[in-house]
Protein backbone atom coordinates (compact mmCIF):
# COMPACT_ATOMS: atom_id res chain seq x y z
CA UNK A 1 0.00 0.00 0.00
CA UNK A 2 1.47 3.49 -0.71
CA UNK A 3 2.17 5.45 2.21
CA UNK A 4 -0.49 8.48 2.57
CA UNK A 5 1.38 11.77 2.76
CA UNK A 6 -1.66 14.12 2.57
CA UNK A 7 -0.27 15.60 -0.64
CA UNK A 8 -2.95 18.34 -1.98
CA UNK A 9 -3.02 20.20 -5.23
CA UNK A 10 -0.90 22.94 -5.77
CA UNK A 11 -3.49 25.60 -5.51
CA UNK A 12 -4.07 24.91 -2.25
CA UNK A 13 -0.69 24.56 -1.28
CA UNK A 14 0.16 27.68 -2.49
CA UNK A 15 -2.10 29.46 -0.09
CA UNK A 16 0.30 28.53 2.81
CA UNK A 17 3.78 28.77 0.98
CA UNK A 18 4.47 31.78 3.37
CA UNK A 19 3.51 29.80 6.51
CA UNK A 20 5.97 26.76 5.52
CA UNK A 21 9.03 28.90 5.26
CA UNK A 22 10.23 29.93 9.21
CA UNK A 23 11.92 31.62 11.09
CA UNK A 24 13.68 28.61 12.31
CA UNK A 25 14.27 26.90 8.39
CA UNK A 26 15.23 30.81 7.41
CA UNK A 27 17.98 31.07 9.78
CA UNK A 28 19.54 27.45 9.31
CA UNK A 29 19.72 28.52 5.53
CA UNK A 30 21.53 31.75 6.94
CA UNK A 31 23.93 29.34 8.48
CA UNK A 32 24.81 28.08 4.95
CA UNK A 33 23.80 24.58 6.26
CA UNK A 34 21.15 21.87 4.57
CA UNK A 35 18.23 20.25 6.25
CA UNK A 36 18.07 16.45 5.75
CA UNK A 37 14.23 16.24 5.96
CA UNK A 38 15.01 12.18 6.66
CA UNK A 39 13.01 9.18 8.57
CA UNK A 40 16.31 7.43 8.61
CA UNK A 41 19.72 8.08 7.88
CA UNK A 42 22.03 5.09 7.25
CA UNK A 43 25.21 6.36 8.92
CA UNK A 44 25.52 9.70 10.69
CA UNK A 45 29.34 8.90 10.20
CA UNK A 46 29.08 9.77 6.86
CA UNK A 47 26.59 11.92 6.46
CA UNK A 48 28.07 15.23 3.95
CA UNK A 49 28.85 18.16 6.17
CA UNK A 50 29.26 22.05 4.92
CA UNK A 51 31.48 24.63 6.30
CA UNK A 52 29.43 26.25 9.27
CA UNK A 53 31.10 29.85 10.13
CA UNK A 54 29.64 30.25 13.56
CA UNK A 55 31.37 27.49 14.75
CA UNK A 56 34.40 27.17 13.02
CA UNK A 57 34.10 23.27 11.97
CA UNK A 58 31.17 21.51 9.52
CA UNK A 59 28.00 20.40 10.08
CA UNK A 60 24.62 19.15 8.56
CA UNK A 61 20.92 19.50 10.55
CA UNK A 62 18.92 16.13 10.05
CA UNK A 63 14.60 16.66 10.70
CA UNK A 64 11.59 16.02 9.14
CA UNK A 65 9.03 18.49 8.60
CA UNK A 66 7.34 17.39 11.88
CA UNK A 67 9.92 17.71 14.34
CA UNK A 68 10.84 21.66 13.21
CA UNK A 69 8.43 23.09 15.53
CA UNK A 70 9.74 20.95 18.67
CA UNK A 71 13.46 19.82 18.56
CA UNK A 72 15.69 18.93 15.87
CA UNK A 73 18.79 17.61 15.14
CA UNK A 74 22.50 18.22 13.56
CA UNK A 75 25.96 16.59 13.03
CA UNK A 76 29.27 18.55 13.10
CA UNK A 77 33.11 17.83 13.32
CA UNK A 78 35.82 19.51 14.98
CA UNK A 79 38.58 20.26 13.08
CA UNK A 80 42.09 17.83 13.59
CA UNK A 81 44.25 19.58 15.99
CA UNK A 82 41.23 22.47 16.52
CA UNK A 83 38.31 23.51 18.23
CA UNK A 84 35.08 25.08 17.40
CA UNK A 85 33.93 28.86 18.37
CA UNK A 86 32.48 29.77 21.68
CA UNK A 87 28.83 29.57 21.50
CA UNK A 88 26.41 30.69 23.85
CA UNK A 89 22.46 30.38 23.00
CA UNK A 90 18.92 30.85 24.52
CA UNK A 91 18.37 26.63 23.98
CA UNK A 92 18.98 23.63 25.59
CA UNK A 93 21.42 21.08 24.01
CA UNK A 94 22.09 17.17 24.04
CA UNK A 95 25.00 15.61 22.54
CA UNK A 96 26.55 12.17 21.78
CA UNK A 97 29.98 11.71 20.50
CA UNK A 98 30.51 9.92 17.49
CA UNK A 99 33.97 9.36 17.22
CA UNK A 100 37.05 11.22 18.35
CA UNK A 101 38.67 12.40 21.15
CA UNK A 102 39.00 15.58 23.06
CA UNK A 103 37.75 18.60 25.99
CA UNK A 104 34.88 20.42 26.71
CA UNK A 105 35.09 23.97 28.46
CA UNK A 106 31.58 25.17 30.03
CA UNK A 107 31.43 28.48 31.69
CA UNK A 108 28.94 31.66 32.45
CA UNK A 109 29.77 34.90 34.63
CA UNK A 110 28.52 33.38 37.78
CA UNK A 111 30.89 30.93 38.13
CA UNK A 112 34.46 29.21 37.47
CA UNK A 113 34.81 27.72 33.97
CA UNK A 114 34.68 23.91 34.08
CA UNK A 115 36.65 21.84 31.49
CA UNK A 116 35.45 17.85 30.93
CA UNK A 117 36.87 15.07 28.45
CA UNK A 118 35.05 12.67 26.29
CA UNK A 119 35.35 9.92 23.85
CA UNK A 120 33.46 7.72 21.45
CA UNK A 121 30.05 7.35 23.11
CA UNK A 122 30.27 10.01 25.67
CA UNK A 123 26.83 12.05 26.04
CA UNK A 124 26.39 15.50 27.75
CA UNK A 125 24.37 18.17 28.02
CA UNK A 126 25.20 22.40 27.55
CA UNK A 127 23.21 24.13 30.06
CA UNK A 128 21.18 26.51 29.55
CA UNK A 129 22.60 29.90 27.81
CA UNK A 130 26.44 29.00 29.18
CA UNK A 131 29.58 29.80 26.79
CA UNK A 132 30.96 26.43 25.63
CA UNK A 133 33.77 25.56 23.64
CA UNK A 134 34.67 21.90 22.32
CA UNK A 135 38.68 20.80 21.49
CA UNK A 136 39.45 17.99 19.42
CA UNK A 137 41.98 16.35 21.16
CA UNK A 138 43.50 14.60 18.03
CA UNK A 139 46.03 16.51 15.57
CA UNK A 140 45.21 14.19 12.73
CA UNK A 141 41.74 12.97 12.84
CA UNK A 142 38.37 15.51 13.56
CA UNK A 143 36.00 14.67 16.09
CA UNK A 144 32.54 14.19 15.18
CA UNK A 145 29.34 14.38 17.46
CA UNK A 146 25.36 14.34 17.04
CA UNK A 147 23.09 16.85 18.78
CA UNK A 148 19.72 16.95 19.65
CA UNK A 149 18.66 20.97 20.73
CA UNK A 150 15.41 22.61 21.19
CA UNK A 151 16.24 25.68 19.07
CA UNK A 152 13.18 25.74 16.83
CA UNK A 153 10.63 27.06 18.83
CA UNK A 154 12.97 29.60 20.58
CA UNK A 155 14.43 30.70 16.56
CA UNK A 156 10.73 30.82 15.75
CA UNK A 157 9.37 32.82 18.88
CA UNK A 158 12.28 35.51 18.60
CA UNK A 159 13.65 35.30 15.14
CA UNK A 160 16.25 37.45 16.16
CA UNK A 161 20.09 35.83 16.06
CA UNK A 162 21.58 38.02 17.57
CA UNK A 163 19.26 37.71 20.40
CA UNK A 164 19.26 33.80 20.93
CA UNK A 165 22.90 33.81 20.60
CA UNK A 166 24.13 36.88 22.55
CA UNK A 167 21.97 37.87 25.40
CA UNK A 168 23.99 37.91 28.63
CA UNK A 169 22.27 36.48 31.02
CA UNK A 170 23.13 33.34 33.60
CA UNK A 171 20.41 30.84 34.77
CA UNK A 172 22.40 30.34 37.88
CA UNK A 173 20.13 27.60 39.09
CA UNK A 174 20.88 25.47 35.76
CA UNK A 175 25.16 25.76 36.50
CA UNK A 176 27.27 28.22 38.10
CA UNK A 177 30.34 26.31 37.51
CA UNK A 178 30.33 23.48 40.06
CA UNK A 179 33.51 21.74 40.06
CA UNK A 180 31.85 18.31 39.74
CA UNK A 181 28.97 19.32 37.18
CA UNK A 182 30.09 16.96 34.45
CA UNK A 183 31.72 14.28 36.88
CA UNK A 184 30.73 10.94 35.84
CA UNK A 185 27.57 9.79 38.56
CA UNK A 186 25.89 6.93 39.10
CA UNK A 187 22.82 7.84 40.74
CA UNK A 188 19.46 6.40 40.41
CA UNK A 189 16.03 7.09 41.23
CA UNK A 190 13.46 4.84 39.77
CA UNK A 191 14.50 4.83 36.06
CA UNK A 192 15.89 8.21 35.82
CA UNK A 193 19.98 8.30 36.09
CA UNK A 194 20.92 11.76 37.71
CA UNK A 195 24.20 12.61 36.03
CA UNK A 196 24.83 15.54 33.50
CA UNK A 197 27.90 13.67 32.01
CA UNK A 198 27.89 9.78 30.67
CA UNK A 199 31.62 8.74 29.76
CA UNK A 200 30.07 5.58 27.65
CA UNK A 201 26.75 5.35 26.49
CA UNK A 202 27.59 2.29 24.50
CA UNK A 203 28.33 0.01 27.66
CA UNK A 204 26.04 2.08 30.45
CA UNK A 205 24.55 -0.15 33.04
CA UNK A 206 20.69 -0.27 32.11
CA UNK A 207 17.42 -1.55 34.55
CA UNK A 208 15.09 -3.88 34.07
CA UNK A 209 11.93 -2.40 32.05
CA UNK A 210 9.80 -5.63 31.36
CA UNK A 211 6.86 -3.04 30.23
CA UNK A 212 8.46 -2.06 26.68
CA UNK A 213 8.62 -6.10 25.93
CA UNK A 214 11.35 -8.50 24.77
CA UNK A 215 13.45 -8.51 28.59
CA UNK A 216 15.04 -5.33 27.91
CA UNK A 217 17.28 -2.90 29.95
CA UNK A 218 16.56 1.13 29.73
CA UNK A 219 17.48 4.56 31.60
CA UNK A 220 16.13 7.67 31.09
CA UNK A 221 18.13 10.83 31.52
CA UNK A 222 17.26 14.57 32.19
CA UNK A 223 20.53 16.15 31.70
CA UNK A 224 21.78 20.18 32.85
CA UNK A 225 18.17 20.48 34.45
CA UNK A 226 16.48 21.36 31.32
CA UNK A 227 13.10 20.56 29.59
CA UNK A 228 14.98 17.90 27.11
CA UNK A 229 15.21 14.29 28.20
CA UNK A 230 16.50 11.35 26.60
CA UNK A 231 16.48 7.39 27.09
CA UNK A 232 18.61 4.13 26.27
CA UNK A 233 17.20 1.21 25.55
CA UNK A 234 18.58 -2.14 25.08
CA UNK A 235 16.73 -5.78 23.90
CA UNK A 236 18.73 -9.11 23.37
CA UNK A 237 19.38 -10.59 19.85
CA UNK A 238 16.54 -12.24 17.88
CA UNK A 239 14.22 -10.40 20.02
CA UNK A 240 12.39 -7.14 19.39
CA UNK A 241 10.40 -4.44 21.81
CA UNK A 242 6.93 -3.78 21.62
CA UNK A 243 5.23 -1.08 18.62
CA UNK A 244 4.12 2.15 20.01
CA UNK A 245 3.72 6.00 18.43
CA UNK A 246 4.24 9.37 20.92
CA UNK A 247 4.68 13.25 19.26
CA UNK A 248 7.29 14.23 17.42
CA UNK A 249 11.01 14.63 17.80
CA UNK A 250 12.69 11.83 18.90
CA UNK A 251 15.84 11.37 17.31
CA UNK A 252 16.85 7.56 18.35
CA UNK A 253 20.46 7.07 17.62
CA UNK A 254 21.66 3.11 16.88
CA UNK A 255 24.81 2.38 19.15
CA UNK A 256 25.32 -1.03 18.74
CA UNK A 257 23.80 -4.30 17.11
CA UNK A 258 21.77 -4.47 13.66
CA UNK A 259 18.21 -5.12 13.31
CA UNK A 260 15.69 -2.57 11.36
CA UNK A 261 12.88 -0.74 12.38
CA UNK A 262 8.84 -0.26 11.05
CA UNK A 263 7.43 2.23 11.14
CA UNK A 264 3.47 3.99 9.81
CA UNK A 265 0.83 5.76 10.00
CA UNK A 266 -2.10 4.56 11.37
CA UNK A 267 -4.26 2.33 9.57
CA UNK A 268 -1.18 1.77 6.56
CA UNK A 269 1.34 -1.15 5.98
CA UNK A 270 4.61 -0.36 7.39
CA UNK A 271 7.97 1.16 5.95
CA UNK A 272 11.01 -0.68 7.14
CA UNK A 273 14.49 0.74 7.45
CA UNK A 274 17.39 -1.20 8.39
CA UNK A 275 20.08 -0.14 10.61
CA UNK A 276 23.62 -0.72 11.84
CA UNK A 277 25.76 1.70 14.98
CA UNK A 278 25.58 4.65 13.54
CA UNK A 279 22.06 4.56 12.22
CA UNK A 280 19.51 7.69 12.84
CA UNK A 281 15.38 6.85 12.88
CA UNK A 282 13.42 9.67 12.99
CA UNK A 283 9.55 8.65 14.01
CA UNK A 284 7.44 11.12 12.49
CA UNK A 285 4.87 12.69 14.74
CA UNK A 286 2.19 9.66 15.92
CA UNK A 287 3.53 7.20 13.72
CA UNK A 288 3.79 3.72 15.05
CA UNK A 289 7.17 2.45 15.24
CA UNK A 290 9.03 -0.87 16.29
CA UNK A 291 12.79 -2.34 16.92
CA UNK A 292 14.00 -5.59 15.68
CA UNK A 293 17.23 -7.33 16.66
CA UNK A 294 18.69 -9.37 13.65
CA UNK A 295 22.15 -9.71 14.61
CA UNK A 296 23.87 -12.00 17.18
CA UNK A 297 24.59 -9.14 20.11
CA UNK A 298 22.43 -7.11 21.87
CA UNK A 299 21.02 -4.14 20.51
CA UNK A 300 21.06 -0.52 21.85
CA UNK A 301 20.17 2.88 20.62
CA UNK A 302 20.33 6.18 22.42
CA UNK A 303 16.80 8.02 22.13
CA UNK A 304 16.83 12.41 21.99
CA UNK A 305 13.89 14.27 22.49
CA UNK A 306 11.82 17.13 23.90
CA UNK A 307 9.30 16.10 26.57
CA UNK A 308 6.85 17.23 24.38
CA UNK A 309 7.35 14.08 22.55
CA UNK A 310 5.89 12.25 25.79
CA UNK A 311 2.22 12.61 25.98
CA UNK A 312 1.04 11.15 29.26
CA UNK A 313 -1.37 10.35 31.28
CA UNK A 314 -2.90 12.03 34.43
CA UNK A 315 -0.32 9.96 36.55
CA UNK A 316 2.47 11.05 34.42
CA UNK A 317 3.51 8.00 32.66
CA UNK A 318 4.24 8.24 28.88
CA UNK A 319 1.27 6.41 26.54
CA UNK A 320 3.61 4.90 25.22
CA UNK A 321 4.22 2.34 27.64
CA UNK A 322 0.65 1.92 28.33
CA UNK A 323 -1.58 -0.67 26.59
CA UNK A 324 -3.44 0.88 23.37
CA UNK A 325 -6.47 -1.76 25.52
CA UNK A 326 -7.07 1.11 27.78
CA UNK A 327 -6.45 4.12 25.53
CA UNK A 328 -2.13 3.81 25.93
CA UNK A 329 -0.46 4.30 22.37
CA UNK A 330 1.77 0.73 22.85
CA UNK A 331 0.32 -2.25 21.24
CA UNK A 332 0.43 -5.86 23.24
CA UNK A 333 2.36 -8.45 21.42
CA UNK A 334 -1.16 -10.16 21.24
CA UNK A 335 -2.06 -7.78 18.89
CA UNK A 336 0.05 -6.90 16.57
CA UNK A 337 -0.46 -7.64 12.80
CA UNK A 338 0.36 -10.78 11.56
CA UNK A 339 3.40 -9.18 9.39
CA UNK A 340 5.13 -7.97 12.00
CA UNK A 341 6.34 -11.56 13.16
CA UNK A 342 6.55 -12.90 9.57
CA UNK A 343 9.18 -10.09 8.77
CA UNK A 344 10.36 -10.28 12.00
CA UNK A 345 11.64 -14.07 11.03
CA UNK A 346 12.31 -13.81 7.56
CA UNK A 347 15.15 -11.12 8.69
CA UNK A 348 16.79 -13.74 11.68
CA UNK A 349 16.72 -16.28 8.90
CA UNK A 350 19.26 -14.70 6.54
CA UNK A 351 21.15 -14.53 9.40
CA UNK A 352 20.38 -18.27 10.46
CA UNK A 353 18.91 -17.30 13.34
CA UNK A 354 15.30 -17.91 14.93
CA UNK A 355 13.27 -15.63 17.03
CA UNK A 356 13.57 -16.19 20.44
CA UNK A 357 10.56 -14.11 21.43
CA UNK A 358 8.20 -16.74 23.20
CA UNK A 359 8.99 -15.75 26.87
CA UNK A 360 8.16 -12.18 26.02
CA UNK A 361 4.45 -13.33 24.41
CA UNK A 362 3.82 -15.04 27.84
CA UNK A 363 4.90 -12.85 29.94
CA UNK A 364 2.46 -10.13 29.10
CA UNK A 365 -0.31 -12.37 29.12
CA UNK A 366 -0.78 -12.02 33.38
CA UNK A 367 -1.43 -8.54 33.20
CA UNK A 368 -3.09 -8.16 29.64
CA UNK A 369 -6.00 -5.83 29.85
CA UNK A 370 -9.36 -7.07 28.66
CA UNK A 371 -9.79 -6.69 25.05
CA UNK A 372 -12.68 -4.13 24.73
Amino acid sequence: MAEKDATVSDELASKFKTEKSSPYVRWVAAEGLDIIGAHWVPNLNEVELKPWARRGGRGVYINHEASRTSNDCYVCEVPAGGELNPQRQLFEEMILILSGHGSTSVWNDAGQKVTFEWGPGSMFAIPLNTWHQHFNGSGSAVARFVSSTNAPPIVNLYDDAEFVFNTPYDFKAKFAGEPDYFADKDEVDGLLLKTNFVADAVNLQLISAKERGAGGGHIRFSMARGSMNSHISQFPTATYKKGHRHGPGAHVIILSGEGFSLMWPEGEEPHRYDWQPGSLIVPPNMWYHQHFNTGTEPARYLAFKHEGVSIRNAQGVPKAWISQRIGGDQIDYVDEAPVVRETFAAALAKNGLVPQMDSAYEAELPDLPPKS
